[in-house]
């Protein structure tokens, strides 16, 4: 029997204990003797919502599936747990095996949310792992950080050995057997970095240096290391169907966040939003042939007992074979008490069809992601939706049963205008009045629409990397204006309103965008007193900013002012494939209003082409439909 890292008394002390103790169903077991290497996966959030997440579910299975390694896993502990192991020198510890993180080859840390930079540094000092890679020797583990922020890791650079850009199925046994044979030749950390620095889509900050120009912006970067690549060129697996998929997921004992199976049908998107990062660096669109998704849901739903298994995809609706997936998985499964979850989808017959089918109409809403309140805006953003067919799509979900409706939008949109914000209000009115369009005898009840807004953020290798960003204050002046407008609606008192915080959405600017000077701020802003940025009671904006002062840093350079098309970005020495002149002549095109057509419908040359695969190779044809989603 194992022996747990934490005491009854501590785990009686501490909120969910079960976070702790590992033992789920379909943990791995092994026997520390008759392996070679150790890697400790983490996900630098609480156990709920790592659990949640797919990437390290099918990172989890690969490193598993070898006999030479033990792949194990590691969550920030909460806030309760955090000041006991402080006070009492506990080291933090796997789940699996209940030993220190220090003891292992590999620490991996998914990079999914900028605003969990600072739990990655909890997690190296509570694992008592020196915080700046410089500082670590030969007896730290290799830390490794993987996911969507990796595509620009320069904020957090100072704090990684290696990134990882690209998907992990493709090189982690590559990066795996070299550390194994310089092991085995007793090589020196530098000897093994220098070597994974030649495998594509593996990134060693310390092999590279920047240097700044008087303004702030950057003059070169420029490898110091002749055997390292000019270019970090991104992996990408172009057959998903004979790829890597955790048949055997982890079941947690207490409910995660996505407490389901998930069945990643694609990847990539044909779609083209220039807000949308996703969409650009996980190009080209790549799906899974229908009898391995059939395969994987058989035996996902066999060996875990969940009873909702839900379809990952950035665009459901553009899954070519989604109508026969869909109507197996309600044939096989639905009779057998198994939900089936279907976000992304756009509406159409099919989509009303299927929802009600396996959702209580009743009970569920549906979720319309407009992202722009105006026509003109949502042509600036590439969104390829129309009033009209916003319309057309709500009016059917109310003649089908349902009368509860979410609404997305972004607000701080490239060229906004009051006029296009107001378009938000105006819209949300338009779809309650088409509710009240309905004979009285088909209603069911009031009409319920929620409309929710986030702050825009550009992103990296978006067309919107050169966009500046709105103020905090021009933000709130905004969220005042539509709260004023949605009150002058006839149909106010159907609308509820939600908005995003304005302070975290800043800070998240300057993550994304920044430079490796943001790694001090970040450090210092730690060392006061910052943790799970990402959750509001936890928020403490003072304290941030108390950073960013202590280190001369001004967010104005960061967020506030428009890029030339010459400058050097931090993220520019990245190959995703996408071209920076692509991206530039999406601008121009958003400036002008002009809307992109999907890959299906016209090849614009971005560049994924090179990959050899995916849509790019497919037969054009199009249809643009609605994108929404439902909930339960």
């Amino acid at each position: 029997m194992r022996k747990l890292a934490l005491s009854d008394e501590i785990l009686l002390t501490v909120e969910k204990p079960a976070r702790y103790i590992g033992g789920e169903v379909n943990m791995q077991v092994k026997n520390l003797d008759e392996i070679d290497i150790r890697f400790c996966m983490c996900f630098p959030d609480v156990y709920e919502i790592g659990m949640s997440h797919l990437g390290i579910q099918i990172l989890y299975d690969i490193l598993n599936r070898r006999n030479d390694t033990y792949c194990e896993r590691v969550y920030s502990p909460w806030v309760d747990l955090d000041q006991i192991m402080r006070e009492k020198n506990i080291p933090l510890f796997a789940l699996e095996s209940q030993d220190p993180v220090k003891n292992f080859d590999f620490l991996g840390i998914t990079l999914q949310y900028e605003m969990c930079y600072t739990n990655i540094l909890q997690i190296l000092e509570l694992s008592q792992i020196p915080i700046y890679a410089k500082d670590r020797t030969e007896e730290d583990p290799i830390v490794i950080g993987g996911g969507p922020c990796t595509y620009n890791p320069e904020p957090i650079a100072d704090f990684f050995d290696i990134f990882y850009i690209g998907e992990g199925e493709v090189a982690y046994n590559e990066l795996l057997d070299i550390y194994k044979q310089c092991k085995k030749e007793g090589k020196t950390r530098k000897e093994y970095l220098e070597q994974v620095a030649q495998v594509r889509g593996i990134y060693v900050p310390a092999f590279y240096d920047v240097k700044y120009k008087e303004d702030n912006t950057i003059e070169s970067f420029v490898k110091n290391n002749p055997l390292v690549p000019d270019k970090v060129k991104k992996q990408v697996d172009m057959d998903l169907s004979e790829s890597f998929y955790p048949t055997k997921p982890l079941v947690p004992f207490i409910k995660a966040t996505q407490d389901r199976v998930v069945l990643e049908i694609q990847r990539g998107c044909i779609r083209g939003c220039r807000f949308c990062q996703a969409g650009m660096i996980y190009r080209p669109n790549r799906e899974r042939s229908l009898e391995y998704l059939k395969k994987c849901a058989y035996e996902m739903l066999r060996s875990t007992g969940h009873e909702e298994i839900s379809l990952s995809s950035l665009s459901s609706s553009d899954y070519s074979q989604l109508q026969e997936l869909v109507y197996f998985l309600i044939e096989e499964f639905g009779s057998k008490g198994v939900n089936i979850s279907l976000p992304s989808l756009r509406i159409d017959a099919f989509a009303l069809d299927v929802m009600s089918k396996v959702q209580d109409i009743k009970k569920s809403s549906i979720t319309f992601a407009p992202e722009a309140g105006s026509q003109r805006l949502r042509d600036v953003i590439n969104k390829g939706l129309t009033e009209e067919v916003i319309l057309e799509g709500a009016g059917k979900a109310f003649q089908s049963g349902w009368n509860r409706v979410k609404l997305y939008f972004m607000m701080g949109l490239p060229t906004e205008t009051f006029e296009d914000i107001e378009g938000i209000a105006t819209l949300s009115e338009k779809i309650a009045r088409k509710y009240y369009e309905l004979p009285k005898d088909q209603r069911n009840g009031k009409v319920n629409i929620v409309t929710s807004t986030s702050f825009f953020v550009p992103k990296p290798f978006t067309p919107f990397q050169w966009s500046r960003m709105d103020t905090s204050e021009e933000y709130l002046e905004k969220q005042k204006y539509l709260r004023e407008k949605i009150n002058e609606q006839r149909n106010r008192k159907s609308i509820k309103f939600n908005w995003h915080e304005a302070e975290l959405s800043v800070l998240e600017g300057v993550f994304a965008r920044g430079d490796r000077r943001i790694s001090k701020v970040i450090y210092d802003a730690y060392k006061l007193g910052c943790l799970y940025d990402s959750w509001s009671e936890h928020f403490k904006y003072d304290l941030w900013m108390q950073a960013f002062q202590m280190n001369g840093i001004d967010i104005a350079f960061y967020n506030s002012r428009e890029r030339s098309e010459e400058e050097i970005f931090p993220w520019d020495f990245i190959d995703t494939g996408v071209t920076k002149r692509f991206l530039y002549n999406e601008y121009k095109r958003a400036k002008s209003e002009k809307v992109t057509p999907n890959c299906r419908q016209n090849c614009m040359g971005c560049g994924a082409k090179l990959f050899g695969g995916g849509v790019c190779f497919e037969e054009d044809f199009g249809q643009t439909m609605m994108e929404v989603s439902h909930e339960g």
